[in-house]
């Protein structure tokens, strides 16, 4: 699996011969991608804020992976789009998109669309994706991501996702302000029980700078064996 940062909250996300990129928003300081030049199979959409919805309308055709009410808000407002099973998919629930398989989760945030005339896009949430469908037979083969959406701390990654999806690695906010900051989303990576965790979600806006030191140290101190990765926008792991 290769996780490819390109600022915010925007991920590309490769499985075996799937690509699924999750958030497009690349009116960011750390990218300088064109999204144009990406190609991918599925698009995922936490949630329906323009910082994470910013450059869905270039990816018209793709399968689109969000909430219902967000799936057909993009259909009006940036065209026809094909949905997974003809619609979209909510919390708890697991999509098979080619070779990966999306299980959305819940986040703890808003999910207004930002409109003249104002909606709601239903819950807000994050996705684990991984290469072999989740059960409750652990699967030391698998390799799973989770991407924690725009969320504060929340029992569920210590008591559902950590234990029961198993992620290898996470995607936290750490921008404070919107989401957790770098105290709160330390925690979150000791709670998940990953072996990588990444920052996102920070530095693109001014209420949202922050040092990345202060996550890595955060997440030192809670004893974590985690490894802090603090990607270079449009930078690649292979986890």
């Amino acid at each position: 699996m290769e996780l490819t940062w390109h600022g915010h909250s925007c991920w590309h996300v490769q499985v075996d011969d799937t690509s699924l990129l999750i958030d497009p928003f690349f009116d960011n300081p750390h990218t300088d991608t064109d999204p144009e030049e990406l190609d991918p199979d599925y698009v995922l959409l936490t949630h329906g804020h323009a910082d994470h919805i910013g450059d869905v309308d270039r990816y018209e055709g793709t399968t689109l992976v969000a909430t219902p009410e967000l799936v057909e808000y993009c259909r009006d407002e940036f065209g026809e789009y094909d949905a997974v099973g003809g619609m979209g998919m909510n919390l708890g629930g697991t999509v098979e998109c080619g070779d990966a398989y999306v299980t959305m989760h819940r986040a703890d945030h808003s999910n207004g669309i930002e409109t003249s005339y104002g909606t709601s896009a239903g819950m807000p949430a994050g996705f684990v994706v991984s290469d072999t469908k989740p059960t409750q037979m652990s699967d030391e083969e698998s390799t799973t991501f989770y991407h924690a959406g725009d969320t504060g701390l929340m029992t569920e990654m210590r008591e559902i996702i950590g234990p029961y999806l198993e992620p290898d690695a996470a995607a936290v906010p750490i921008g404070d302000h919107f989401t957790m900051g770098p105290w709160q989303a330390a925690i979150a990576v000791d709670w998940l029980d990953v072996d990588h965790a990444f920052p996102m979600h920070y530095d693109t806006f001014p209420p949202i700078e922050v040092d990345t030191d202060e996550f890595v140290t955060e997440v030192a101190a809670t004893g974590s064996d985690a490894e802090v990765h603090v990607l270079a926008g449009d930078e690649t792991f292979e986890l």
